[in-house]
């Protein structure tokens, strides 16, 4: 793994630095590409610099908006992917007419892609990552690049509850609230939904089934999607649903696309999922995957998967 001064002599090599994360974007995302964007132009206002995806940042636009790229802005260019764990998941394929490509992220390495990487999968987000790559190589933290960096660890660590939070992540969080960001605005921005966000939760939950043993599962349909005017990426909202449950451990949510494949979401309290989302094209954290399933078999053959490994947790830890 290279180290975070190989990352900015890179940075200091290239006149033109274009930032990319990954397709259907979560706040990580967006934040860890849009901070470090911004700290990059701050300390360098002769540098050209843009963010770069495929305008899918939907409810999302609150925390950046993306540039207009071309491939001719890509000559000479050294490009840097954010909270992007493989090329599939790149936002905007222009990526590889790069001339040196960069990878920082907090995801198991399963697929090093990038001529350097800074990869720490015990980092709760890529944005901790990217304030501390900030903080080693004297970058000043403004408001301006503080709000997407706090909007980022706050939507990975789900409001600091998820197990790779910190102490260290708390410090990272008071620094970047120091700068006199609004907390309260991002977390509201975060949490809030739609009132036909708020009717498929209360639908994921309707469909939900629940395995004696602690897992669970619902599928959201592309019919169920219409019915409420909502977009695929909007289905994410109710990944987190049978979560709520106590007795749940693990789950899926199972999204049809339009094609009728099925995006597969893992979630886990304890068991770990990476894993099982490994063999269905996917992959992730520990007790957050993501993966694909070609039919309603493979739909029942995932959720059988993490039904085994939740009944494996229960006995281990009775």
């Amino acid at each position: 793994m290279s180290s975070f001064d190989d990352i900015y002599e890179k940075i200091l090599q290239y006149p033109t630095i274009i930032l990319h994360r990954h397709t259907s974007p979560d706040p990580d995302a967006i934040g860890s590409q849009a901070g470090l964007a911004r700290a990059i132009m701050e300390k360098f206002p002769d540098k050209r610099v843009l963010c770069a995806g495929e305008n899918d940042e939907g409810d999302l636009a609150w925390i950046n908006h993306m540039d207009q790229v071309k491939a001719t802005d890509y000559e000479g260019a050294l490009v840097i992917t954010t909270d992007t764990a493989n090329t599939p998941r790149i936002s905007n394929k222009l990526y590889e007419k790069g001339d040196f490509l960069i990878k920082i992220d907090h995801h198991p390495d399963v697929d090093p892609y990038a001529d350097m990487s800074y990869v720490d999968p015990d980092a709760p987000a890529a944005c901790q990552i990217i304030v501390d790559f900030l903080n080693e190589e004297g970058f000043k933290i403004t408001k301006e690049v503080a709000y997407p960096l706090y909007a980022g660890i706050v939507g990975d660590t789900g409001r600091f509850m998820y197990p790779e939070t910190s102490e260290h992540t708390f410090k990272v969080a008071a620094q970047l609230a120091s700068t006199g960001i609004d907390i309260t605005e991002i977390a509201r921005n975060i949490a809030d939904v739609t009132f036909d966000e708020a009717k498929l939760q209360a639908l994921a939950m309707d469909k939900m089934e629940i395995d004696p043993v602690g897992a669970a599962y619902t599928i959201l349909m592309q019919d169920d999607l219409k019915k409420l005017g909502l977009t695929d990426d909007q289905a994410n909202v109710a990944v987190s649903t049978p979560g709520r449950i106590k007795d749940v451990l693990a789950w899926n949510v199972f999204v049809e696309k339009p094609d009728g494949t099925f995006r597969v979401h893992y979630r886990s309290k304890g068991p770990v999922i990476n894993e099982l989302a490994a063999k269905h094209d996917g992959g992730g954290h520990a007790l957050a995957s993501g993966a694909n399933a070609k039919d309603i078999d493979e739909v029942k053959q995932v959720f059988a998967e993490v039904v085994e490994v939740t009944k494996k947790y229960k006995e281990d830890h009775e």
